[in-house]
């Protein structure tokens, strides 16, 4: 199988995000580091041990986010697939220039896809929503939303209005609501 280095530099920063993510989600609040109040004695007086019947409320971690990712992983699987095809297309010398340039702007096209609908997920997310996934084709635009306050018709149309204001492609929106369960 071959890879490219982008797509080799995509994953390793990807999985870099998954894991300090995934640190800042453990600890909401670190503690500063202070290397010799360790060796002190009255480290040992001052430091505050949390109780487990605390009444810290914990915020609970969404199994639902793992199918956003599942969504996303199918989607670039697939497209990943296209552009592999699209690529041997480019490189192959059975093919006329025409067909190759077609096939490079089809190429650029998926890139621009990608990229739009990521930019489009990080916005609706910026709209309070805890996650988003977004798919586009032919010019319909396929949201779903994990919403924590639920299914209304005023969140699905402010959804849409957002999303035809943003994109110029989109022709008919569809949005869907996943709730925490």
């Amino acid at each position: 199988m071959r890879t490219n280095k982008r797509t080799v530099w995509f994953l390793t920063l990807m999985s870099l995000v998954a894991v300090i993510s995934i640190y800042y989600i453990k600890e909401k609040a670190p503690m500063p580091f202070d290397g010799i109040s360790i060796f002190s004695s009255d480290m040992t007086e001052t430091a505050e041990v949390p109780k487990k019947g605390s009444s810290d409320k914990q915020t609970p971690v969404f199994a639902t986010s793992y199918v956003f990712e599942e969504m996303r992983m199918a989607v670039r699987d697939e497209r990943s697939k296209q552009s592999e095809q699209l690529n041997a297309k480019m490189t192959s010398p059975d093919y006329t220039a025409e067909e190759k340039n077609e096939a490079f702007e089809e190429m650029s096209e998926l890139n621009k896809r990608d990229s739009a609908e990521a930019l489009l997920e990080l916005q609706i997310k910026a709209l309070g929503y805890p996650e988003a996934f977004v798919r586009t084709e032919n010019g319909e635009v396929k949201v779903t939303v994990l919403s924590t306050e639920g299914h209304s018709k005023q969140l699905a149309d402010e959804i849409t209005q957002y999303v035809l204001a943003s994109w110029d492609d989109a022709k008919k929106v569809q949005v869907d609501f996943t709730g925490n369960q």
